[in-house]
């Protein structure tokens, strides 16, 4: 099935997501050297068909391109002649490593992993495929808190937590 992949471009090194076959979620991919970006994509593009790119696009608070825009913006050129048939979406950037940062933490990860750049460039991919597939799906996901299991509720993983 078509996947779509999820870009977080730097200067240095790219964080790279993709999609699940059906399209409900994003996966951290890989974090590539930016050098060798269109050589990895094209490798994969071998093995799994792309119907889309979700490229971050840098945006200061008050929605004007930041600075690192013109860096993107020679990427993005680069991408579309390398993949002339698969479209290019830009989706704003705005506060995905401090979410992804967040979703180490949420996740467990120690505080020396969570200084690895590289796995908060793979995670801000997945966030930016992951807001992306939720703006444009339509779908809205909720969970009512009364249909939560008692043993799976917060206040009783703290209370287990804190026992131990």
């Amino acid at each position: 099935m078509d996947r779509l992949i999820g870009i977080d471009y730097g200067r240095k090194r790219t964080g790279l997501a993709a999609s699940d076959p059906l399209r409900i979620f994003a996966s951290a991919l890989e974090t590539v050297d930016s050098a060798k970006l269109i050589d990895y994509l094209k490798n994969y593009a071998q093995k799994e068909t792309i119907e889309r790119f979700v490229v971050g696009y840098p945006v200061n608070l008050d929605g004007s391109p930041s600075e690192a825009r013109t860096d993107v913006d020679a990427f993005l050129n680069v991408l579309r002649k390398a993949f002339p048939e698969t479209p290019v979406t830009l989706e704003d950037e705005r506060f995905t490593s401090v979410l992804a940062h967040q979703a180490m933490i949420d996740g467990g990860m120690k505080a020396k992993d969570r200084r690895d750049k590289r796995s908060v460039d793979r995670i801000s991919a997945a966030i930016i495929l992951q807001g992306y597939m939720d703006r444009t799906s339509g779908a809205t996901f909720a969970v009512n808190p009364d249909s939560v299991p008692e043993s799976l509720s917060r206040k009783n993983t703290r209370r287990k937590k804190n026992n131990r």
